[in-house]
């Protein structure tokens, strides 16, 4: 690993020198003790021993949005035309179920498992010219047969679906509209999933006309300077949220209340998602975008795409597992 400080000396690792196109859905694994996350346009799922620095590669036969690990073994993956199950790394793709939505213009995004072992899915309009992004949950416990459910409608006007995390107590559910620069909290039933009181959770600064990455500079807290806006999101053990500001530079944390609590200046100008992990779950891991194809972006972002790490003072929580009869 390499190391780097960043203008707010936090001390950052660099996990794994790869540099992903649209690194996302980062979760550490607590039975293998090691770390997983995805590239979306590139197609490929990794996993790092961050003890060993070693990195395996598993290709997609498409985009995959998200994922967990599922209790029996093996992964529950999210691709562009659908949800499947694997037994294992590497293992053959078993479709549990195919969402409500056209594929040729739509893929999945953000998401993850509550505590209960239902696996959520978010969803995004590739062409940017509908607010139609949905959510829905997927709940195979008992019989392994997937029952959908849209909880939040294409109709409801949200563009990009992000975010996602559940509170300690899973009696909250977070979830952002990235586009629209806001984070929204709904109450949470645990036992039935369904969702109510939807309420602004935390709103920032919309992105000035003109903005350009050079003339980024994170805020204290998305009022009045332009500081990125939400994407990938986790909850820590005392509650609180943290999220990665696309554009901002930073991952912010927030307590229940909505209070800002910490805002982490990283060397990457688009962090996508964040996760706790480590031995303690008090390494916090930030997965990235590399996209830009210009040459000064990159050379002043040379780590955009990594995965980075930093040592933070809250542990998080264990990774929610998907919960079916394992498919064979």
């Amino acid at each position: 690993m390499t190391t780097t400080a960043s203008l707010a000396d936090t001390l950052w690792q660099t996990v794994s020198p790869h540099r992903c196109q649209l690194g996302e859905s980062p979760f550490w694994h607590p039975q293998e003790q090691t770390l997983y996350w995805l590239d979306i346009p590139g197609k490929q799922i990794f996993r790092a021993n961050t003890y060993m620095g070693s990195v395996e590669t598993w290709n997609m036969p498409s985009e995959p949005g998200c994922m967990a690990p599922a209790k029996d073994g093996g992964l529950v993956i999210a691709l562009r035309d659908g949800v499947f199950r694997a037994a294992d790394w590497g293992e053959p793709l078993v479709r549990l179920a195919t969402l409500d939505y056209d594929p040729a213009h739509m893929r999945t995004n953000d998401g993850k498992c509550d505590a209960q072992g239902r696996f959520w899915v978010g969803t995004v309009d590739e062409t940017r010219s509908l607010q139609n992004a949905a959510l829905y949950c997927i709940d195979a416990r008992g019989s392994g047969e997937a029952h959908v459910a849209c909880k939040i409608s294409p109709r409801s006007g949200m563009s990009t679906a992000n975010g996602l995390a559940f509170s300690a107590n899973s009696r909250t559910l977070y979830w952002a509209d990235t586009p629209s620069h806001t984070v929204w909290a709904w109450d949470f039933d645990p036992l039935t999933a369904d969702m109510s009181a939807q309420r602004v959770f935390a709103r920032f600064a919309p992105k000035p006309e003109g903005w350009q990455w050079k003339s980024a500079a994170p805020d204290n807290g998305g009022h009045g300077v332009y500081g990125g806006r939400p994407d990938g999101a986790t909850v820590d053990a005392q509650g609180n949220y943290w999220v990665a500001m696309y554009e901002g530079q930073r991952v912010c944390q927030f307590a229940p209340n909505g209070t800002l609590l910490a805002s982490l200046t990283t060397p990457l100008l688009c962090p996508t998602m964040v996760c706790l992990g480590g031995e303690d779950l008090k390494t916090l891991y930030v997965t990235s975008a590399g996209l830009s194809p210009s040459a000064a972006e990159q050379a002043a972002y040379p780590l955009s795409g990594c995965v980075l790490s930093t040592r933070v003072k809250t542990a998080g929580l264990p990774v929610n597992v998907f919960q079916d009869w394992p498919p064979g």
